[in-house]
């Protein structure tokens, strides 16, 4: 795979919802659609698609943003600290117009594509259903974002999560 480019995926788009999404530090690894390995920073990161949902494992953190069987919905911000690390996440909903939301699935997907630490799938038969990831650099560690589109209700999970040495 080449630097931002995008997969389309053979699995079909399930109808989710972002208030589905559920929030966890300590998931093991789910079944990936797709992975993309990456050095930044000197900390070992893996990118997984899960369908509408994620997972990115960096450093001492496994963070999982998926539909997880028996858990309630919700994204909390959070802060936390792992053995000399400090952890944030957090994570907003948008709701869009039709024309809003085509226009930023469009942006989504042309970031990513030229994005040289990216992953991002595209579902068959919707092409606006994406999820996509990102990673930057940071001085003392790396940042990473996620986007997952969601057609029918046309809403958008935006994640944040920094992940630095104390």
């Amino acid at each position: 795979m080449s630097d931002g480019s995008g997969i389309a995926l053979t699995t079909p788009y399930l109808d989710t919802d972002a208030d589905q999404l559920c929030f966890s530090l300590d998931q093991h690894p789910r079944e990936a659609l797709a992975v993309r390995e990456l050095t930044v920073s000197g900390i070992d990161v893996h990118l997984r698609l899960l369908g509408a949902s994620h997972q990115v494992f960096a450093g001492p953190v496994r963070e999982t943003v998926a539909c997880l069987p028996g858990a309630t919905g919700g994204l909390p911000d959070t802060v936390r600290a792992f053995d000399g690390w400090e952890y944030r996440f957090d994570a907003r909903v948008r709701d869009f117009t039709p024309e809003e939301f085509s226009d930023e699935v469009a942006w989504v997907r042309r970031m990513s594509d030229t994005h040289p630490r990216a992953l991002y799938g595209i579902f068959p038969g919707a092409t606006e259903a994406v999820t996509a990831l990102v990673v930057d650099p940071l001085a003392a560690g790396l940042t990473w974002r996620t986007w997952h589109t969601y057609p029918q209700s046309r809403r958008i999970v935006a994640t944040h999560t920094r992940l630095e040495a104390r």
